[in-house]
């Protein structure tokens, strides 16, 4: 079976990822490219070798019901295509999902209804090792979950703050600061990095929030620097989150994540990268990995969509339940960070 697969929303991570990775998938034809920008369609179409260039998301999937579909980020202009529920479609859209809990629930709802799948393309929730931290924590290994501490740190602050990313100049298309860097339009280091950590949290403890606070520090744009939240599970279990977004340029991003039970302890690093079980009763665990293995690689969801589309069974580590689940916590962030009170999460 080939898939047919539209790409809506010609940005640079659509280029530089997108794009080129389900080209190089067997099985699969990017049979269309749509965006508001002319010439973006231009120069991306030419590049790629896609013929089919549209500035409306329903001229790339009337003639084909079955073909699959990408989505730009939530605030782009764009005809919004992330529900299956009319077009017989999976449907890949970026992080975050949405940009309300209230919009999460519908994507959510909608996929349900459809039987179709909504995937969210958070890199680290499709690995192995963060495969074998689900099944530990849900085979029971580290009992009831009571507390988790996460601390994310990126090196982005060119782009909180409104500048270009400097490690794109080269590149055929650069990230816009402005989708980044102004309150408005969904900027800011929750919406932008923390839900790569939410999402991974939620598809290891297979839980949302029940509610959350937040003290943060602003960028010169006004978007929130740096975020320090805390909150409970439905469970009522607690939760520690930490985000910071001026870790140096060499450094890379790093997540590191500890979740505590009755019987145990789980803890992750990609930056070194590790994994551990640690058990009262001494029967702990470690998965090897290697510091390559633990950088970020934004293909592999791309590779799981393609094999998706292809009728293939796949584990869909960051779907619609965990867009929804990441998109209420940080809509319910944003606003305790504006309130200064802890606020519920709408949400499951």
């Amino acid at each position: 079976m080939t898939a047919r697969i539209g790409v809506v929303g010609i940005g640079w991570w659509a280029v530089t990822m997108h794009i080129p990775t389900l080209q190089s998938c067997e099985g699969v034809d990017v049979a269309a490219i749509c965006d508001l920008d002319a010439e973006r369609l231009r120069v991306a179409g030419d590049r790629f070798g896609i013929a089919a260039r549209h500035d409306d998301s329903t001229g790339c999937w009337r003639p084909n019901s079955s073909m699959a579909w990408w989505s730009p980020r939530p605030m782009s202009p764009m005809p919004d295509p992330r529900s299956p529920d009319s077009r017989g479609c999976h449907v890949l859209v970026e992080k975050p999902m949405a940009t309300s809990a209230r919009d999460a629930r519908a994507i959510a709802e909608a996929a349900a209804r459809s039987g179709r799948q909504v995937m969210v393309p958070t890199g680290l929730n499709f690995t192995r090792f963060s495969a074998r931290a689900a099944q530990w924590v849900r085979s029971g290994r580290i009992g009831t979950l009571r507390h988790v501490v996460c601390q994310m740190g990126s090196p982005l602050d060119d782009l909180f703050a409104g500048r270009p990313m400097a490690e794109t100049a080269d590149h055929l298309f650069r990230p816009p600061p402005s989708t980044w860097s102004d309150p408005a339009r969904a900027g800011g280091y929750g919406w932008g990095q923390l839900s790569h950590a939410l999402a991974w949290v939620a598809y290891v403890t297979d839980m949302g929030l029940d509610c959350i606070g937040c003290l943060d520090v602003k960028s010169p744009t006004g978007v929130d620097y740096y975020d320090a939240a805390m909150g409970r599970f439905a469970n009522g279990a607690t939760f520690a989150l930490s985000g910071a977004s001026t870790v140096p340029k060499h450094v890379g991003m790093h997540t590191d994540v500890r979740l505590y039970g009755t019987e145990g302890m789980i803890h992750f690093s990609n930056l070194p990268a590790r994994l551990e079980l640690r058990r009262h009763d001494g029967q702990d665990e470690a998965l090897p990995l290697t510091d390559l293995e633990g950088l970020y690689d934004g293909s592999l969801p791309v590779k799981a969509f393609a094999r998706l589309c292809r009728g293939e069974a796949v584990e869909n580590a960051s779907d619609a339940l965990n867009g929804w689940r990441v998109t209420a916590a940080l809509d319910a962030l944003y606003r305790a960070a504006a309130s200064g009170r802890i606020e519920k999460v709408e949400g499951r």
